[in-house]
């Protein structure tokens, strides 16, 4: 077996390599043959939304042109920046745009829905290697007892999916109703930072009734689980799905929004209530199932996204378990 993955890796690596050499004749033939540069064909051949988005990001970042490249740099500087925003877009787009139509011999006038289609893709690209930094920045922020705002947000947190029940206290053995492992929950954090108690929020806050659906499953005397710790491990499968690549199918396809925090908590929010119909579903002898479970589900997720025409939505049903 290992033979036969070694050989595997021997000949894709050849055929990386004679990809990467033969690029450049097949792309100079094909626009002899049709008249029409890369970005051209894949905005015109290609269906808008995932298919066309990352094309476009493989061909810039494939080029070898020089020009190509700056405009690359450029707006990846924006983004580790933080200057890379919606209401400059145009300001920030249409020189390199302009760029673009120069060095490719593109004419706007004859061409008008290229740059339409072409600016589009380069809003989702940046706007989701934004939105990288911005997921990185909230993971990497620990949970601060100390500070009050986050101590505001976990109380939030409570008084959303627990509004007819006070907290006893800030540690409490209450918070394990909503599925925390002990009496004081930023311990249940360190691993997502404040990632998974925003994600949480967003659920309960934009979804109150899947939310309460998913806790009241998670309370269920046999197939119970841990709804927040459980959640916390979505937040893990949305973060590396997103860090990876494979979310770019849902947030490309997401024809209303442009890849920002806002879709990255919807994702997750779609993630965990689907995770809750598979465990359901599944009818598990006990948590010790989870793992196995949770994979099972990653693979399942990891499939549909390999499709780029998948589009995500959370369709709720309510059933008696």
């Amino acid at each position: 077996m290992q033979c036969i993955n070694k050989l595997k890796m021997i000949v894709f690596n050849l055929w990386s390599a004679l990809q990467w050499y033969l690029r450049p004749f097949i792309k100079w033939f094909l626009r002899k043959t049709t008249q029409l540069c890369e970005l051209q064909r894949i905005c015109y051949g290609d269906k808008a939304g995932s298919e066309r988005t990352r094309n476009v990001e493989k061909s810039l970042m494939l080029s070898r042109t020089r020009d190509v490249r700056e405009i690359v740099s450029h707006l990846d500087n924006l983004v580790s920046e933080r200057r890379f925003s919606p209401p400059i877009f145009r300001e920030i787009l249409d020189p390199s745009i302009a760029i673009i139509l120069r060095i490719k011999k593109i004419n706007p006038k004859l061409h008008p829905s290229f740059v339409g289609s072409f600016r589009r893709c380069l809003e989702q690209i940046w706007c989701y290697r934004s939105l990288l930094e911005r997921v990185e920045e909230l993971r990497r922020t620990q949970f601060d007892s100390n500070n009050d705002e986050h101590e505001e947000k976990l109380l939030l947190l409570w008084s959303l999916l627990v509004p007819d029940v006070e907290l006893e206290a800030r540690v409490t053995k209450q918070w394990q109703h909503i599925g925390f492992q002990g009496d004081d929950p930023k311990t249940d954090f360190r691993g997502m930072g404040l990632l998974g108690l925003e994600n949480l929020i967003f659920f309960a806050t934009e979804y109150p009734q899947v939310s309460s659906h998913v806790l009241s499953h998670s309370l269920h005397p046999k197939y119970g689980y841990t709804f927040a710790v459980v959640g916390i491990n979505i937040t893990s499968m949305a973060y590396y799905l997103l860090k990876d690549g494979s979310a770019k199918t849902y947030m490309f396809n997401a024809k209303q929004y442009l890849p920002n925090i806002s879709l990255f908590h919807r994702f997750y929010c779609y993630l965990f209530y689907e995770f809750d119909k598979m465990w359901i579903e599944s009818k598990p002898q006990n948590i010790m199932e989870f793992s196995v479970i949770y994979k099972k589900f990653e693979n399942a997720v990891r499939t549909e996204l390999a499709d780029p025409a998948s589009v995500f939505r959370i369709n709720v049903e309510v059933d008696n378990i």
